[in-house]
């Protein structure tokens, strides 16, 4: 202490704080944010939290009640400045946020193509470099041409039809994999209902994109969830993307990505060796799937103005796989934590599905016509917790005005879905799961109505609703058909763990454990 006195270690300790910022601002200095991010006196932003210099807003942003759930985070700010489009400055980043149905309607209706380009993080970009899909490709040509072949090979209406059999089959799995759970000597067993659920959507999107379950299923949904996971977070060199600083002390991050991303490809090429020993086999199948299409279509490419390289179609498996896949997984997870919460809401769905299967051994899609209520949880569930609650940040092409304020060109647009789907406004007791208050509404998903945007709306929106949605309800119906449900032992329905965990899609934060008691018998597979 005689060596170090008191004022010269606190001394210290402000100098080992402030060097790093300092260094930081010299960095920055030598690399100015572009022009776009410092809009002109003339301009009118629109409202939001005061700035300090270098972070701009991400202090407010770290000072809500939990700054790792983004759109709980936003939503907070916004609340607290009256802002239904709100101003944010993170770091060298500028964000306009959405977070209400009339200006959601506005950016939709009016400036639809002015937002129809993704922005990607510094880190991300770093990542994939050139090997981008439908997900993050700009908007353009290329863009349009693969958005049309998914549609038309994996994601219409009819596509989805068609696919009912492989659905079917996997409910069926599905359930004969609960019930194995379930038997025994009796005891109250516990199944991981999150892992099912994955594994039940995993193999349904896959034998739809490939044609066949996909003997590596595991490993591949094993390596994108890490790589999802991954390209969620935003760091440091992310907010600011000019400093070479920040890249370098990052590049640790990239190359572990990068890695990720290179397992991901290498996975897929098995995909397309297993798709090429099927249709060169004596059981190829008749119709071919998407991953049939986008090789034929590579082989044979003759459109010089829109190339379709072998790297665009393994990111495309990618995309329509990672989509389709996660959020339909949470979704059936989400429906199954509210029921669990609220008794009579399950009582009252279970009812309806027995009633109308009758003493059938098997749920079959022409079972789900009639079951109106069902379809109300669906939604409610889909209200209260979105596929994707804080939507793709998407750049500005050109200056606009959004509810009377400026955005300038270069400035990011995030439509905070989570927040306008619980927005009292339009909602009444907008936090509690009530499905009845769809019942006699035309209220849909379909982008339409922007006070419940779960799939996002305009040209950007997902496409793969129609399957997503048929994969929740047949997946639900088996589920509440063969089985009642119970908690695990000493968890009453008031403390059902609700946490969530914040990344591509706002998933449980731990996995759902539920007690399944059989009440119908299936039918035994041949």
């Amino acid at each position: 202490m005689e060596l170090f006195p008191w004022p010269w270690c606190l001394y210290m300790l402000l100098l080992l704080v402030l060097l790093p910022a300092l260094v930081l601002l010299l960095e920055l200095q030598r690399h100015p944010t572009p022009r776009t991010s410092a809009p002109g006196t003339g301009t009118r932003l629109p409202p939001g939290p005061w700035r300090l210099p270098v972070i701009g807003s991400l202090h407010h942003l770290l000072a809500t009640n939990d700054p790792r759930l983004v759109h709980r985070a936003l939503a907070d700010l916004a609340r607290r400045w009256d802002a239904p489009v709100m101003y944010l400055r993170l770091g060298e980043l500028h964000f306009a946020v959405v977070s209400s149905a009339d200006a959601a309607r506005e950016v939709v209706r009016e400036h639809d193509a002015n937002f129809a380009t993704r922005a990607v993080t510094a880190t991300v970009a770093a990542t994939v470099g050139d090997k981008v899909g439908i997900v993050l490709s700009p908007h353009g040509a290329t863009w349009r041409r693969l958005r049309r072949i998914c549609a038309a090979e994996l994601l219409s209406a009819r596509r989805v039809r068609s696919f009912r059999p492989v659905r079917e089959h996997e409910a069926a799995r599905l359930a004969a994999a609960v019930a194995g759970a379930a038997t025994g000597d009796g005891r109250r067993l516990v199944v991981n209902v999150s892992e099912l659920a994955s594994r039940f959507v995993s193999d349904t999107v896959l034998r739809a994109i490939m044609g066949e379950r996909f003997r590596w299923r595991d490993e591949f949904v094993a390596a994108l969830e890490k790589a999802m996971a991954r390209g969620a977070e935003f760091g440091a060199a992310d907010l600011f993307p000019s400093s070479r600083l920040l890249r370098a002390v990052n590049y640790g991050a990239v190359r572990e990505s990068m890695a990720l991303n290179a397992k991901l490809f290498e996975l897929v090429d098995r995909a397309i060796d297993q798709c090429r020993e099927r249709k060169a086999g004596l059981d190829a199948q008749d119709g071919d799937c998407l991953l049939d299409v986008l090789l034929r279509l590579q082989e044979h490419d003759d459109d010089p103005d829109c190339p379709l390289p072998m790297a665009t179609v393994k990111a495309v498996i990618l995309d329509m796989f990672g989509t389709g896949s996660s959020t339909t997984s949470t979704t059936i997870q989400w429906a199954m934590l509210e029921l669990m919460k609220n008794p009579k809401v399950m009582r009252k769905v279970q009812l309806e599905i027995r009633h109308a299967m009758g003493c059938r051994s098997r749920v079959t899609e022409d079972d789900l016509i009639n079951l109106k209520y069902l379809k109300l949880v669906i939604k409610e569930t889909l209200r209260l917790h979105p596929a994707t609650s804080v939507l793709f940040p998407k750049a500005s092409q050109e200056c606009c005005k959004v509810l009377g304020y400026d955005v300038p060109k270069g400035m990011l647009m995030i439509m905070n879905a989570w927040a306008i789907n619980r927005d009292p406004k339009y909602w009444d007791d907008a936090e509690v799961f009530k499905p009845e208050r769809f019942e006699g509404s035309t209220v849909d998903f379909r982008g339409t109505d922007f006070q419940f945007l779960p799939f996002g709306a305009g040209r950007r929106m997902c496409p793969g609703m129609t399957l997503a949605h048929a994969n929740i309800e047949l997946a639900l119906a088996t589920l509440l058909y063969h089985f009642d449900w119970q908690l695990p032992p000493g968890v009453a329905p008031e403390v059902v763990d609700m946490a969530e965990k914040f990344g591509v899609d706002v998933h449980p934060k731990r996995n759902v454990y539920l007690c399944p008691v059989i009440v119908v018998t299936l039918e035994t597979e041949s």
